[in-house]
């Protein structure tokens, strides 16, 4: 910050206490400020930046400005690496910024085709692993809404979980590692698949592939 800071205002000197000042005390100033000066890509045109900014809660930021989070996070499309997982020291994957687009936009596809729109619930039953974050990319590229919750929860606990939102469309894992063991989740997310409230069969990813 200190350098964009130099850039916009030369021979600004700034320390860590005068920037946290100005945020306070300007916090609308502030925040327009590193809004254009981080590269968010969204509709801004209002020029209010806060409502009610001492309401906490209660304070409204940016209430006027629209912005796809997978579109700000999609911003890179190359060779360089966007996610490394591995997973205990059973699974291992690699995926570069144009992989990742990829992946993304054929999820996306498919998410369109069984029906899944703005303001629509994908939900997964999935591990931290790279297809999570593929789901969740996918979901939000259409203005949809993600939620999702681990696979060791019980048949019950993601039926409370996610019959509660009535999800259009529920993807699955197979199953999942902890501690070097194998846990299988095939029957559980069938079961799921047909007694969660979802418009749609559910998605289903092999993790161990």
């Amino acid at each position: 910050l200190y350098q964009a800071m130099q850039r916009r205002w030369p021979g600004t000197t700034m320390d860590y206490a005068t920037l946290w000042q100005w945020s306070i005390d300007y916090p609308d100033q502030f925040w327009d400020w590193l809004w254009h000066e981080a590269g968010v890509i969204g509709d801004n045109a209002s020029a209010v930046v806060v409502r009610n900014a001492t309401a906490m809660p209660g304070a409204q930021w940016f209430p006027d400005a629209q912005l796809n989070y997978a579109e700000n996070l999609l911003q890179r499309n190359d060779d360089g690496d966007a996610i490394i997982y591995w997973g205990e020291d059973q699974l291992r994957r690699r995926y570069s910024f144009t992989q990742l687009h990829a992946a993304v936009s054929q999820l996306q596809q498919a998410f369109q085709a069984a029906g899944v729109g703005c303001g629509d619930r994908v939900v997964g039953l999935l591990p931290n692993s790279p297809y999570a974050v593929i789901a969740m990319l996918a979901t939000s590229a259409l203005g949809a809404v993600w939620s999702s919750a681990s696979p060791d929860f019980g048949v019950q606990g993601v039926r409370d979980r996610f019959g509660q939102i009535t999800p259009t469309v529920l993807i699955a894992t197979d199953g999942y590692f902890y501690s070097g063991k194998w846990y299988d989740c095939g029957e559980k997310s069938s079961s799921n698949c047909c007694t969660t409230a979802i418009a749609d069969p559910c998605g289903y990813r092999p993790l161990r592939r």
